[in-house]
């Protein structure tokens, strides 16, 4: 069922989020496999990953992410900040890719092929009011509204790590840098190194929504934008 991401929807490819309807019965099975593979994988997942993980959350994310921030200044340093957003991301899940990285994760032949089962062969179709659309075989992504759908999207984006301090909540990416007087920013260096590690997953970062701000004094004039 699409949900609008704003209020009117402007577009219909940009401002609306299908959400997929699971079955009670299939949500209880799809816990109790993510239990499974939290069990095998929890512990080598990145630790600043705050999404679809138990006991963190954006909140965790925001304090970490401030009191960095705020050492910096009160140490008259600077902190060049990149928020990245990727374009349809669950949308772009390349199963393929996906299926690799949890044989790459040490995941049971099991799991794996039960995922393998999960993911191929799925349909869906649009229900707007007491409308329903023809159904369509999907041949990638990864079904919103689900509980496999989140964590093994992070499975597959716990590659994603530059050489900068990087903060994850799910697929909302943000990258700092800590700048002195003296010190010439990398940060570009470290974007490029996000894209390539993004392209190898499958995903493509939208230049549209990724956004860059500067906190601090130290950074008269600001260098050229990512």
């Amino acid at each position: 069922m699409p949900v609008p991401k704003i209020q009117p929807p402007r577009a219909v490819a940009s401002d609306l989020r299908p959400i997929s309807l699971t079955a009670t019965l299939a949500k209880v099975l799809e816990s109790v496999v993510g239990s499974w593979i939290l069990e095998r994988v929890g512990d080598s997942l990145d630790d600043r990953q705050y999404g679809a993980l138990r006991q963190r959350s954006t909140t965790h994310a925001l304090v970490d992410m401030l009191h960095r921030w705020h050492v910096v200044v009160d140490k008259g340093e600077s902190a060049r900040k990149v928020c990245v957003d990727f374009a349809k991301a669950f949308d772009h899940v390349d199963h393929n890719v996906l299926v690799a990285k949890m044989v790459a994760l040490g995941l049971p032949d099991v799991i794996v092929r039960w995922m393998c089962t999960f993911l191929q062969g799925r349909r869906q179709r649009v229900k707007i009011g007491d409308v329903l659309s023809d159904w369509l075989q999907l041949s990638a992504g990864m079904p919103q509204g689900s509980y496999l759908g989140p964590l093994t999207f992070i499975i597959l984006i716990d590659a994603l790590r530059p050489g900068c301090l990087t903060h994850k909540y799910v697929d909302d990416t943000t990258m700092t840098e800590f700048m002195s007087r003296s010190v010439v920013s990398s940060m570009q260096s470290f974007v490029d190194e996000l894209v390539q590690q993004a392209t190898d997953a499958g995903m493509t970062v939208n230049d549209r929504k990724t956004r860059e701000l500067l906190i601090g004094s130290v950074i008269k004039d600001p260098p050229p934008p990512v």
